[in-house]
């Protein structure tokens, strides 16, 4: 009806009105069968890969909190360790300190009493010496004494009775 209908002519081109109604026409009858058939669903694909999207960015999100906490939670953990080793190494350190004081005192302690036990027995031993050396001139003074009286002996006789004794000295060490 309208396809005898030009509108403008230029150069030898000629538009016909019709044809081009009849093409609109397809065009909005191709849209409507797009928007009800294919638009839903890709407008519902596109939302869900939105959400999607979205949800893996808000899953990142928590990761990368998770993850710093995490880090945080591994730093002090290592930091509460350092510590933890630090007071370990002063106590041990303390310690050691503390036993080898002890040791060097009992040692002390020890090497004195050694001494002074060692001091007990040299004097022990000297007072039994200073005895032994008292008895023995007692029973030497004794004997010559007893060897005077039983002999009246002049001035050579008492010096040859006390040379043999002398001697007989020198003889019994």
């Amino acid at each position: 009806m309208f396809s005898h209908i030009i509108v403008g002519a230029a150069h030898g081109s000629t538009l016909y009105v019709g044809d081009m109604l009849f093409y609109a026409i397809l065009f909005i009858v191709l849209m409507a069968l797009i928007a009800k058939f294919a638009w839903g669903p890709v407008n519902a694909m596109l939302k869900e890969r939105a959400n999607r999207i979205s949800n893996d960015i808000d899953s990142a999100e928590q990761s990368r909190i998770e993850a710093e906490k995490l880090a945080k939670q591994r730093k002090e953990a290592l930091d509460n360790s350092h510590a933890e080793a630090t007071s370990i190494i002063n106590n041990a350190k303390d310690s050691g300190a503390k036993e080898r004081e002890l040791i060097i005192g009992n040692a002390q302690n020890e090497a004195k009493s050694l001494k002074d036990k060692a001091k007990q027995d040299i004097e022990q031993e000297r007072a039994d010496a200073l005895k032994s050396a008292q008895d023995d001139i007692a029973s030497l003074s004794i004997e010559i004494a007893s060897k005077v009286i039983k002999k009246e002996l002049d001035e050579n006789s008492q010096k040859d009775l006390i040379d043999s004794y002398i001697e007989g000295l020198g003889d019994s060490k």
